[in-house]
């Protein structure tokens, strides 16, 4: 199958095979039969989950299996691959060979629609900016909708637009690096990076790759798109400087060219008007600063007034999972940050806080270097209690810092803090690891995390 040119790309009665039946395969499937192809989805796996999810499709007429791969997926005139398959693998190695074209989910969902997209990427933020754009772009004349890695499929909100078109649609997708490991013709209107760090080392052999799965999102930029990127990330702006696009910085130390600038005080449109005072913004953290003046960037561009701006900028609070309170125990916060699953996330949850803190770190190892966080945890953490797979290289970067404490699973580590937690310290969830040794999701992890210390609030 030729899939060169999009505009003539028609996939009808064509053998299209998903690999991965989990949200993204679901959504894939469902949008390929929608338009007409044969649909075969395949999953390793067969728990309770994915097994679900494939008696879903099968009361459409689609075919599956589980447990397993089988020759009938090499059959294809398309692949469909999940997110979580890795670009070198020996299943990837095998349908390259026989020159099944494979593209990821936001590809292929992008091949059936016209509208804007909005499109978020970066190491750490990507949620809580994505979020805010989406309360941006609610207008009449703009009907903003999210998707993408925060967990909802791209191909699941294409699906319903096809079956009725609205003229007004922009399409706000969160992007992750596995996402554009497998794009053709993906181009979004505006493409937004936040920043750059050390994440992902287990399934990138080096940093550079890292770096270069991130800035795939910008590749088909063209001289009518918008590149919006931190000026004050030097590998951004040094490898974003050559793109066709238009470069459209923000900062927040900044004012070169930039839409808003910040000073002690306020935040400032480019022809110095007030845009809004720095004590009304509702999102604490320099951190969160940065993200929603990149969300306000990416918003103006797209025509959204200054005014609508201000009022998300005043009035979005975060969201689940991102230092979020969840509990108040005998005056100990407890403080769900399960979103934080690379180190540099980790050590902006530990500089939001002024008060002691009792760090739960761990999960499942990313190949991160856990030393660097020790000037963050000196004077400040007075315990971590390590969970999951991480705990041995936790241990050994750590324990000659503030020697943690192993325990098995997060209520373990809760029933922990309980006796050993002062009024006025912090109880800090900030794994900084992925969670899928223990849980479903980081929003599993969080929501347990949640009930266990509401738990804790209740029976005091």
């Amino acid at each position: 199958m030729n899939i060169n040119n999009r505009n003539n790309i028609n996939i009808k009665d064509r053998l299209v095979i998903v690999i991965g039946i989990g949200r993204s395969g679901l959504a894939a499937a469902r949008l390929a039969h929608y338009l007409g192809a044969k649909v075969f989805i395949s999953d390793n796996s067969a728990n309770k989950t994915v097994t679900s999810n494939l008696q879903e499709l099968q009361l459409l007429g689609i075919e599956g299996e589980l447990g397993g791969h089988s020759s009938r997926i090499f059959e294809a005139d398309l692949w469909i691959l999940s997110p979580g398959i890795a670009q070198d693998s020996d299943l990837v190695r095998q349908a390259q060979s026989k020159a099944i074209p494979i593209v990821s989910e936001i590809e292929f969902a992008s091949w059936f629609t016209d509208a804007p997209i909005l499109a978020v990427t970066g190491s750490n933020g990507k949620t809580t900016t994505v979020h805010a754009l989406a309360l941006m772009c609610q207008t009449e004349k703009i009907h903003g909708i999210l998707a993408g890695n925060m967990g909802v499929p791209f191909a699941k909100m294409v699906l319903p637009d096809l079956m009725e078109p609205d003229p007004a649609r922009v399409f706000i997708l969160e992007i992750s690096s596995f996402q554009m490991e497998f794009i053709r013709h993906f181009q979004p209107r505006v493409s937004v990076f936040l920043n750059i760090s050390s994440d992902h080392l287990d399934r990138y052999p080096s940093m550079a790759e890292y770096i270069d799965a991130k800035l795939n999102l910008a590749r088909n930029a063209g001289f009518n798109d918008y590149v919006v990127l931190n000026l004050d990330d030097p590998i951004l702006t040094e490898r974003l400087k050559t793109s066709p696009a238009w470069l459209v910085p923000f900062s927040i130390r900044q004012q070169a060219e930039t839409t808003y600038f910040v000073d002690d005080t306020k935040v400032y449109t480019s022809e110095h008007a007030t845009l809004i005072p720095l004590d009304a913004v509702a999102l604490p953290g320099r951190h969160n600063l940065a993200n929603l003046l990149a969300a306000a960037t990416a918003a103006h561009l797209i025509g959204i007034p200054d005014q609508t701006i201000a009022m998300v900028m005043q009035s979005f609070t975060g969201i689940p999972h991102r230092l979020e309170e969840v509990a108040l125990v005998d005056g100990v916060k407890y403080i769900n940050d399960s979103k934080a699953t690379n180190l540099d996330a980790v050590k902006v949850a530990l500089m939001s806080f002024p008060d002691p803190i009792i760090l739960i770190l761990g999960g499942k190892d990313k190949g991160s270097d856990f030393r660097e966080l020790i000037p963050y945890i000196e004077h400040k953490v007075k315990q971590i209690i390590a969970i999951g797979q991480a705990q041995t290289p936790i241990l050994a970067a750590l324990r000659d810092a503030v020697r943690p404490i192993c325990v098995d699973g997060l209520r373990d580590a809760v029933k922990i803090t309980r006796d050993s937690a002062m009024p006025g310290d912090v109880v800090l969830l900030s794994p900084g690891c992925a969670s899928f040794d223990q849980f479903r999701d980081f929003e599993d992890r969080g929501d347990q995390f949640r009930l266990l210390a509401k738990e804790l609030e209740i029976s005091t």
